[in-house]
């Protein structure tokens, strides 16, 4: 066990570095057993810090040195201090040279960080602190040095060289082998440092700017995905025209590279002009990705090309302000998809993530604010806090400010700190000074964690024509902070009569009335805003797309949820009052089912969506969403004690209830849409992924009649299909199904036909991980003896562990607390090999307070059981630590 704590690190203590890096001069020599990394640093004494000259300390792991020159002065021992971190020499002069030579082992690098091998390829993976794993350096966002790197390696394995930036010039060398060097004119931090050997065909296009500069565009993959790289190459040109359409940024080296890679840590990395993917970012065509995975390709591709000026140009300080990168990020690559899609389903989509799970993470024990005050390890702080979050956060920016004062916002921020590392504080500034505002207040969004909450009250003065809203805001206590001051929480309203038109709204004190739908800021703890000229009593339409990451409570009854489901012009609370009945709804049953009482669904909500499955007026995805329930992980969220199997029994009970009452109207959009499908070749625009969407929850729903037709259906769905949207969904059907031969025939053809492709075999291991049928820890474990398993890639963890603890809750919370016993063994493996994977796949234990005291036991004991596992990772240490605390 660790026989001492490692080191919290606070914002705080925040200094400038003593040295600056102004050249970065780096040579790779890959060998199979080996690499040698010969770095070259142009130094001197960074002017901020003023007089003298302190120890160089620069930052090193897992590096065994094997020289060290300074100012071409070979070092002896005595020269320098060498511990398992760090590297401290003495400078003897405000400029000069430092040279070291140090072998690294890629070979067995499986936590996937600095330079590792992935199958045949060697790549890298140096956000936050990965690059000293590669050499010693200052591993800082603060300092940006210009990069020259030539990477040498045999010829035949590695015919591909790349590196960040241009290439300059390669050639052959030596026994086979043959080198390339690249340059980076844009200085950048070390973390955007990439570099990437190995047997890779490409997929080449180009793109011209809007100032008539071509750009190569390449999307480098190993030979066997060559075919899946098109639809990737379209969303990147999408994404560099959308970017100068909509933010004026254009993009600027000569060459834009993506790298797809099988063992990757996250989805994918912005590395300035060679932006290294994980596979399943990248790689989609009609029969191997469903239309969830080519809307995700599109967006994290453009997210990583956005990143070129949100992160890249203009850089953060340090890793207390990750939002200012990616929470900025977040926000553009939200705006381009809902341009490429339906901006309205977007927003219910990405607000039902933030609401089941960053919810989760707020009201946790890693709660922490957007810029968090202090951590022990970096990489647990790529949180849902700081991208989701800090997307909101910023869009709350957007509402305030309107889309020309952003506009001007985000030019003055990109033109005042080009080629340099800020804060959260400078974005804020820009924004102040572009539009002559005081976002003090509203920065307070930066500072305090927490979901804060806003509860409405109403008033209508029948005489005076007046209504009335009072808002009263709070935010509970986080482990950071128990006293919270008062937002700037920005509420999107409108007023419907009683035929449901908008009210034209005029608050007190305003000469004339406005729009329907305005936007109110509430900034004290209490506040009162009252509207003239009501003449009878409206029916608010409350946080319009959902205009502030709050928790809304309003004393809505179900009728008024049903009304606001057919006349709110807003199309994401049409479908939030859907979810606000479900939700009444299905509490009510969960009290039937703790009573020991009859389980009776309220007619409304079958009324209600036979309403909207019969319209035709309406966006397909949008019925699609309206008809999906409320998950059983947002029913945990929002349940005081979650009562795990009451839970799951009324959900159940519910969707069955529904699938009977509403099985015609059903069927009838089931084969309307899936005869299109026979008819119409695959195509993956918004069109096309509405009417599949559609087509598979009426299909989910329609499995649970049991009827011999709708089983005739999902297997010639799944014979026939000529898309994996429509093939998975009739095996997920069938999976969940009572046909037990069907199932078990499904699942062996489809493993047969995919087992060469590891993207779908992880899709075949998530659908029987989900499985909510009784013995899912068994079915687990048996997978993971499957040859497609490997504990070391992370999409196999993700794709089977993590859907087990974090999607399946009826099997993971098992009352015995095998599921806790299994996870717990799992992070302690882990934790050995990739410590990142290991922290993140502890959230499910994490939240052990949601529970009832028995499970809570359980939970903490499991946690108890990690933390005197051994030596523990930080990434591990921190999460359990904080979780026990």
């Amino acid at each position: 066990m660790r026989t001492e704590q490692p080191k919290m690190i606070y914002l705080k203590d925040y200094q400038a570095p003593d040295y600056l890096i102004d050249e970065t001069h780096l040579t790779f020599e890959l060998f199979e057993d080996h690499s040698l990394v010969h770095a070259q640093l142009v130094m001197r004494r960074n002017p901020e810090r003023g007089a003298g000259l302190p120890p160089l300390v620069l930052d090193g792991q897992q590096l065994e040195l094997l020289s060290v020159n300074l100012a071409d002065q070979p070092l002896t021992d005595a020269d320098y201090q060498l511990t398992d971190s760090h590297l401290t020499v003495q400078p003897r002069s405000e400029t000069f040279t430092l040279d070291t030579t140090v072998k690294i082992h890629p070979e067995t690098n499986t936590a996937l960080e600095g330079l590792y091998k992935s199958g045949g390829m060697f790549c890298t993976q140096c956000e936050a602190e990965g690059f000293r794993k590669i050499t010693y350096y200052l591993d800082r966002p603060d300092v940006m040095s210009v990069f020259t790197t030539t990477v040498i390696a045999e010829q035949h394995r590695y015919p591909v060289l790349l590196s960040n930036g241009n290439p300059i010039a390669s050639g052959p060398g030596e026994d086979g082998r043959h080198w390339a060097t690249w340059e980076d004119p844009f200085k950048k931090p070390a973390y955007l440092f990439a570099l990437v050997a190995g047997d890779l065909w490409c997929v080449e296009d180009s793109f011209t700017t809007m100032t008539d500069r071509e750009v190569a565009l390449r999307i480098y993959v190993e030979p066997e995905n060559i075919d899946k790289c098109q639809h990737a190459m379209t969303s990147l040109k999408k994404s560099m025209r959308w970017d100068e359409q909509t933010y004026g940024r254009e993009y600027d080296l000569d060459i834009f590279m993506i790298v797809a890679v099988n063992d990757f840590n996250m989805g994918a990395m912005e590395n300035k002009g060679l932006n290294i993917f994980n596979s399943s970012a990248v790689l989609a065509r009609a029969e191997t990705a469903t239309d969830a995975a080519h809307q995700r390709v599109e967006a994290i591709v453009a997210h990583e090309y956005f990143h070129n000026w949100s992160g890249n140009r203009v850089t953060c300080r340090d890793w207390f302000q990750l939002s200012l990168k990616e929470g900025f990020t977040v926000f553009r690559d939200s705006g381009f998809s809902a341009d490429m899609n339906s901006a309205t389903v977007k927003r219910i989509q990405d607000v039902a993530y933030l609401r089941t799970h960053q919810f989760a993470e707020d009201a946790g024990p890693m709660a922490h604010a957007v810029r968090p005050d202090s951590f022990i390890e970096i990489s647990n702080f790529y949180t849902l806090t700081v991208y989701e979050k800090g997307s909101e956060v910023v869009g709350m920016l957007h509402t305030l400010l309107g889309a020309e004062g952003f506009r001007k916002g985000s030019d003055l921020y990109f033109e005042r700190h080009d080629g340099q590392a800020v804060t959260c504080d400078d974005f804020i500034k820009a924004m102040e000074d572009a539009n002559g505002v005081d976002l003090t207040q509203f920065k307070r969004w930066y500072s305090q964690a927490g979901t804060p909450r806003l509860a409405v009250s109403e008033s209508y003065d029948a005489a005076a024509k007046t209504y009335s809203l009072t808002f009263r805001q709070s935010c509970p206590p986080t482990p950071d902070k128990v006293e919270k001051l008062p937002f700037v929480i920005p509420v999107e309203l409108g007023l419907l009569d009683a035929t449901g038109a908008g009210i034209a709204l005029r608050l007190a004190g305003e000469a004339t009335a406005g729009a329907t739908s305005r936007v109110i800021s509430v900034t004290e703890a209490e506040q009162t805003f009252t509207f003239v000229d009501v003449a009878e009593k409206p029916l608010p339409s409350l946080l319009r797309g959902f205009s502030a990451p709050v928790k809304l409570s309003f004393p809505y009854d179900r009728d008024q949820l049903m009304f606001l489901m057919q006349h709110d012009s807003d199309g994401f609370n049409r479908w939030d009052a859907g979810q606000q009945l479900s939700v009444q709804v299905l509490q009510e049953l969960i009290g039937q089912h703790q009573a020991g009482q009859p389980l009776k669904l309220d007619q409304r909500l079958i009324d209600a969506l036979c309403t909207v499955l019969s319209d035709e007026s309406l966006d397909q995805a949008m019925v699609a969403e309206m008809l999906s329930l409320p998950s059983e992980a947002y029913l945990t969220e929002i349940s005081e004690v979650a009562d795990v199997e009451a839970i799951h029994a009324a959900r159940e009970y519910a969707r069955k209830q529904l699938a009977d009452n509403l099985f015609e109207g059903l069927w009838l959009r089931y084969q309307a849409n899936r005869d299109l499908s026979r008819q119409t070749p695959y195509v993956a625009e918004a069109e096309h992924f509405a009417r599949r969407a559609l087509q598979n929850i009426a299909l989910s729903y329609l499995m649970l009649s049991g009827k011999p037709e709708v089983l005739a259906a999902t297997l010639d769905q799944f014979d026939t299909s000529d898309n994996m949207t429509e093939r998975l969904t009739a095996l997920a059907v069938l999976v969940n199904s009572p046909f037990d031969a069907e199932k078990a025939q499904a699942l062996a053809v489809f493993a047969e036909n995919f087992k060469d492709n590891p993207l779908v075999m992880d899709q075949w291991f998530s659908v029987q991980a989900g499985s909510t049928l009784p013995g899912g820890l068994a079915r687990v474990k048996a997978l993971m003896e499957h040859p497609a398993f490997t504990i070391k890639n992370p999409n196999k963890v993700r794709a089977l562990i993590g859907a087990f603890a974090g999607q399946n809750l009826i099997n993971f919370h098992a009352a015995d607390g095998s599921g806790y016993r299994f996870l717990a063994d799992l992070v302690i493996q882990l934790n050995t090999l990739n410590p990142q994977i290991a922290s993140r796949q502890l959230a499910p234990l994490t939240r052990w307070r949601k529970y009832d005291a028995a499970r809570q036991a359980l939970m903490k004991a499991q946690l108890e059981r990690i933390l005197g596992s051994g030596e523990l990772s930080s990434d591990v240490f921190e999460v359990v630590s904080k979780s026990l605390a």
